[in-house]
């Protein structure tokens, strides 16, 4: 069985829409599980904040890294090492079947 572990502030989300698709069925079939991990368990101050304004100016917000990295290090570690991670930016390269395999 695949595991998807989802790195999210908004974990009431998952599986949302996708439990009416392909991936719904997979998921009452029981070939993969998503696990959604809650930013904000792992946010800063008394508001538990997952993120600050970008160091080098400009509009907008980002993610603490030191929030993301608290949350993907609650996984176990030997579901770290054995596993892909798969980190959405706007400036990454693009997500396709070809790298994905497939």
């Amino acid at each position: 069985m695949i595991s998807v572990k989802i790195l999210t502030s908004y974990p009431e989300m998952f599986p949302g829409s996708l439990k009416h698709s392909l991936i719904g069925r997979a998921l009452k079939e029981n070939i993969f599980t998503i696990d959604t991990i809650n930013l904000h368990d792992f946010g800063i101050d008394n508001r538990k904040s997952v993120d600050d304004e970008p160091f080098g100016g400009g509009p907008g917000m980002i993610l603490r890294p030191d929030v993301v990295e608290k949350a993907l290090f609650s996984i176990s570690k030997k579901q770290i090492l054995n596993s892909a991670k798969i980190y959405l930016t706007p400036s990454g390269t693009l997500l396709n079947q070809k790298k994905l395999g497939y």
